[in-house]
């Protein structure tokens, strides 16, 4: 039994890059779809759709490449996880990375990236990082 899919859906794309597949499958939720439609917001991913096989939806997600065929994806970690919860102010959440890289964070207004949540002004737990 799973108990982290959020860890479970960034391993996948990890694991896809790393390999150079052109598509991954993930399990479905909100959440996981939140943070794929960032990931593609923000150049780290080429597309996503949402597809239903009966009562069971997935989320195919096509990855992106450099022109030498390098994954866009330099790393992508999950932060806050079930034992341990992180939670940071806007203040804290300004940049990452010297901004190249993006922060996503789940806030009262929904699941944002780093730059929106501090325009907005809110903090909340920090989900994963990319760059």
């Amino acid at each position: 039994m799973m108990t982290d899919n959020i860890a479970d859906s960034l391993t996948r794309i990890r694991n896809a890059a790393q390999r150079r597949l052109e598509t991954t499958e993930l399990l479905h939720s909100k959440m996981i779809e939140a943070i794929v439609s960032i990931l593609v917001d923000k150049g780290y991913l080429e597309s996503y759709s949402v597809e239903e096989d009966g009562n069971k939806k997935s989320i195919k997600v096509v990855l992106k490449y450099d022109d030498n065929g390098h994954s866009v994806i330099n790393e992508i970690k999950k932060i806050s996880k079930p034992g341990r919860r992180i939670y940071k102010s806007k203040e804290e959440i300004k940049r990452f990375k010297n901004g190249y890289g993006t922060l996503i964070v789940s806030t009262s207004a929904g699941v944002l990236p780093n730059d929106e949540a501090y325009k907005q002004g809110r903090g909340g737990e920090v989900i994963c990082s990319i760059w």
